[in-house]
């Protein structure tokens, strides 16, 4: 019996530069995605962040499961502080986090990335 249409959670199996980001999302790997975005070793993930709140969404937690040494957080079109919690908590797992606007950290990351640097992104979507 068919099932129809199944839904599953945003994820990209693998590395790739961001080549596009704005109107709400981003462009990869010659696919594009609404909404934040996690850039990781293990693949490239949807994420429930927003401008309003750049720091939520358990999805989050996949960084400190990774083998990062840099995670950059792009903010939304401004840079916002980390929360002393987590800023915390990635100075325990060894993690530089670099907080920074949405399209400083795509470049940033883009350069590392092409580096072959141990660097992951969160990427809060912007307009």
């Amino acid at each position: 019996m068919p099932k129809g249409i199944e839904i599953r959670e945003a994820h990209f199996p693998g590395r790739a530069p961001i080549e596009a980001y704005g109107n709400g999302g981003f462009r990869f790997a010659s696919m594009s995605h609404r909404g934040s975005i996690l850039c990781l070793p293990s693949g490239i993930y949807g994420w429930s962040a927003s401008i309003g709140e750049p720091f939520s969404g358990e999805r989050l937690d996949m960084v400190f499961e990774e083998e990062i040494k840099f995670l950059l957080f792009g903010t939304g079109p401004d840079i916002r502080r980390l929360p002393a919690g987590l800023r915390e908590r990635m100075k325990r797992a060894g993690i530089s986090c670099d907080p920074m606007s949405t399209g400083a950290a795509v470049r940033t990351f883009n350069v590392m990335l092409s580096e072959g640097r141990p660097v992951g992104a969160a990427l809060v979507a912007v307009d």
